[in-house]
């Protein structure tokens, strides 16, 4: 029988590692006062059902399982589209992981209306056993393109993959309307920015607590 905790037990370090490793970016820029391209990070390993089913419908087998590129999942967000490019560089710069393909589905939007950058690595861990290799998913995402993939997402698995047309409408003409105003928010990027700086700096976080009596509240 298939051990699936044994299997997905380097998956879930892979994880684990990576978000700590990504959260700490963004805290060093936060420490310096410097803008963070990176928003928040999260991720998640494949559920079994669906390894089952991607495995099936792409013909892998248990020899070969190891292959598959997903089933560990890291999703970094960020504000706007020109983080994206900055998060991209500093990926291409560690030392950590081997970047073995990117697939760049900004520029080059599917057709269902889907964006995001996606970035394929192998990733080392160490275990009791030794050393392995572990390969990763890391997705670059704006919070727009977030959104909207969460619900396309939704609708494909309440519908089985076959969303309805008139469905299938309204998201395409929503993929536009989140690409509109990833495009609006870049235009004024620099005011938000400096903005949230200022919101950040502690004598503004003070004075917010102050002016609404949250003084006793941890921040």
């Amino acid at each position: 029988m298939f051990n699936w905790e044994e299997f997905l037990d380097p998956y879930i370090q892979t994880v684990g590692e990576l978000k700590i490793k990504f959260r700490g970016v963004r805290k060093q820029y936060l420490k310096k006062g410097l803008y963070s391209p990176i928003e928040f990070v999260t991720g998640r390993v494949k559920r079994r059902e669906s390894i089952r089913n991607k495995a099936k419908l792409r013909g892998y087998t248990r020899e070969n399982l190891a292959d598959m590129e997903d089933i560990a999942g890291v999703r970094v967000m960020v504000q706007f589209v020109d983080d994206v490019w900055d998060v991209l560089e500093l990926l291409r710069k560690r030392k950590d992981f081997k970047i073995i393909e990117e697939r760049d589905y900004i520029n080059n939007q599917k057709a269902s209306g889907y964006r995001s950058y996606h970035v394929i690595v192998e990733y080392p861990i160490d275990t009791i056993d030794g050393f392995q290799i572990v390969n990763a998913e890391i997705q670059i995402r704006t919070l727009a393109m977030n959104f909207w993939a969460t619900i396309e997402h939704s609708l494909n698995y309440k519908y089985g993959g076959l969303i309805p047309e008139d469905v299938k409408a309204r998201l395409t003409n929503a993929a536009r309307e989140a690409a509109q105003l990833d495009l609006e928010m870049g235009e004024i990027r620099e005011d938000i920015q400096e903005a949230q700086l200022l919101f950040d700096s502690p004598q503004q976080k003070q004075d917010f607590k102050k002016e609404n009596g949250e003084e006793n509240e941890l921040w």
